[in-house]
């Protein structure tokens, strides 16, 4: 959830690392700290210099005085797990000679055992952090060279760690390890880099290196060297960043959110590119490592992702029980990996995930491999670890995607699925003429995104009209209650307004109970098989006077607004329904003066339980 970044090279430290941390404040940013190597001095060995600030990274940038320089450091900004945001809570931890220097995302499971054990020894804690523990264990460690502190200090700990360790003794290396949240190293000339996000090198490199769980690296200026944890070396070949830096930047957009939901064309654009086969009336999606009759034997498929993923995993069971014809369905990767699932060799499993680190997700595709079953991923992030861990899958090429609210990458995953179930169909009992339709639809989508987008003035002003609510209510059927679902996520997520979403069917079994005018409605009504259920559903809602607002192909006349969007093939029709709610959500936050890209709570890579 945190970002990491450090820098050993020859240029001034402190701009560098302050410059990563903005770019990777969208993974935390209730506090934030740097940590540098002074320069020695006549009889006195390199010190380490820190400065910390509860609160956003300019918090800590007004801090910092103008004397506070070196050529090698860490810093951090922290999405709180153990102990409130605080100056005493933020990263980097010192151990208590000011020596050793460490930032870390992740849990440390056993850190109250650990705790108990170091205090009982007579350490002094400065802070309520799990991180704490293992600074001391590293300073109390009795090895000869930092990389043997580190490994020993690892021995001890339980639960999952991205680090980056400074030692005074040792200022000619910066040493890092990962065990469940991304560490990556950045390739430069006569200087070395390490982050959580590759945004927060691409201004500086585009070569690097991600390491593996349980591996461990040695960064020095003009030099580097991987191992695991237990000593053995490995090989590590830098991969290039398929983005320039200029895609972390906002683009003359004053947010992060508002430039995503715009270029969401253009991306659906590059995730159809190269991929359509019209001689077959199919799909090419090379990556997948799945051939004809491997996937003419799959008799289930199981859908696994959280928040946004498992919306956009929802729709896509349905596409593929609609299209190939397999049933499938999708379920919250928390809640597989804790219930002991029956693991059926003729299920495929499909692991979906923006950053593609979401360690939810990864355990639970862990856990598949280790129960030998077959796990594709759909992932945002090339390189990542789910899709390191999986069989094969594919990449939603949405680019890069930094306002901690998803929605690009939301929209580029269903197109994704729409491609594997066309694939999937087409293999198996999917017609010709259906398979046309259905590329035909999907060549539509980029322009039909620009419609709705030029029609964000109209959308701004209802959003306007229904910023005073307290709560609101979503409702949809079949392949609009996912919509619901999203649509619900977004305007919680951003605006803080408390939304439900429930199928339409299910209103009389309950949720009527709470309509009323102060409770206003999205109803997602597509013009298909069940446009009149719907409306049906709008009649019991405006017959308790509650007000309504409708997504739809045409003006609904029970709803007191309606926004109308395109129609396409009623499988493909939910990717566009999504996307004036997107706008809905921005807008309604907007006026009730939210900080859109960074929401209470809330971090972009969800790299903890």
């Amino acid at each position: 959830m945190c970002g990491i970044v450090g820098y050993i090279g020859k240029r001034d430290v402190a701009p560098l690392l302050l410059e990563g941390l903005q770019r990777l404040e969208y993974r935390g940013y209730d506090s934030a700290g740097i940590v540098i190597t002074g320069k020695a001095s006549a009889g006195k060995p390199a010190a380490l210099k820190m400065v910390k600030a509860k609160g956003r990274v300019r918090e800590l940038e007004a801090r910092i005085p103008k004397r506070f320089t070196g050529t090698t450091g860490i810093a951090h900004t922290r999405w709180a797990t153990h102990g409130a945001p605080s100056d005493e809570n933020a990263h980097p931890h010192l151990d208590a000679d000011h020596k050793v220097a460490v930032v870390h995302n992740g849990i440390i499971d056993n850190a109250s055992e650990l705790r108990a054990k170091l205090v009982a020894d007579g350490v002094v804690f400065l802070s309520e952090t799990d991180t704490e523990v293992l600074v001391h264990l590293i300073a109390r460690a009795q090895a000869d060279t930092l990389e043997e502190k580190v490994r020993e200090a690892l021995r001890s700990i339980e639960g999952t760690y991205g680090i980056a360790v400074m030692h005074a003794d040792f200022n000619d290396r910066i040493v890092v390890a990962r065990n469940g949240s991304p560490v990556v190293l950045g390739i430069g000339e006569k200087e070395m880099f390490v982050a959580s996000d590759v945004a927060a090198l691409v201004t500086h490199t585009r070569q690097v290196v991600t390491l593996d769980d349980g591996e461990m690296a040695t960064l020095k200026a003009d030099d580097f060297r991987t191992y695991t944890t237990e000593g053995s070396s490995t090989t590590a070949t830098p991969t290039t960043v398929e983005w320039e830096a200029e895609s972390y930047d906002m683009g003359g957009h004053d947010t992060y959110m508002h430039k995503e939901i715009s270029e969401q064309a253009d991306a659906v654009d590059r995730v159809l590119r190269g991929r359509i086969d019209d001689r077959f009336s199919t799909v090419h999606l090379g990556g997948l490592n799945l051939d004809a009759r491997e996937a003419r034997g799959v008799r289930r498929i199981k859908i696994l992702g959280c928040g946004t993923s498992y919306h956009a995993g929802q729709i896509g069971a349905q596409l593929i029980e609609e299209l190939a014809r397999i049933p499938a369905d999708a379920e919250p990767a928390s809640e597989f990996r804790y219930r002991n699932p029956v693991v059926d060799p003729d299920t495929l499993y499909v692991a979906v995930s923006q950053s593609g680190e979401t360690y939810d997700v990864l355990a639970a595709v862990q856990e598949l491999k280790r129960k030998g079953a077959r796990v594709l991923g759909v992932v945002n992030v090339v390189g990542s670890a789910i899709a390191r861990e999986a069989d094969g899958g594919t990449y939603v090429h949405a680019g890069p995607e930094v306002c901690v609210v998803s929605t690009k990458c939301f929209t580029n995953t269903v197109v994704a699925f729409a491609l594997l179930a066309l694939h999937l169909g087409r293999i198996r009992d999917l017609s010709v003429a259906d398979g046309k339709r259905i590329i035909e639809g999907l060549r539509k989508l980029p322009a039909q995104i620009t419609e709705i987008l030029e029609n964000e003035d109209e959308i701004k002003k209802l959003a306007a009209e229904y910023a005073d609510a307290k709560s609101m209510m979503f409702i949809g059927r079949v392949r609009g209650y996912p919509v619901a679902r999203e649509a619900s996520l977004k305007l919680k997520e951003v605006s803080y307004i408390h939304a439900e979403a429930y199928p339409a069917s299910e209103l009389k079994h309950g949720p009527l109970a709470l309509i009323e005018p102060a409770m206003p409605t999205v109803a997602i009504v597509p013009d298909d098989e069940l446009l009149e259920k719907n409306r049906a559903a709008m009649e019991e809602i405006k017959a308790r006077s509650g007000r309504i607002l409708a997504v739809a192909h045409q003006v609904q006349e029970k709803a007191d607004h309606t926004i109308v969007v395109p129609k396409n093939e009623n499988e493909l029709d939910p990717i566009l329904m999504g996307i004036p709610l997107q706008l809905f959500a921005y807008h309604t936050a907007l006026a009730m003066g939210r900080d859109i890209d960074k929401p209470r709570n809330l971090a972009k890579s969800v790299t903890v339980e």
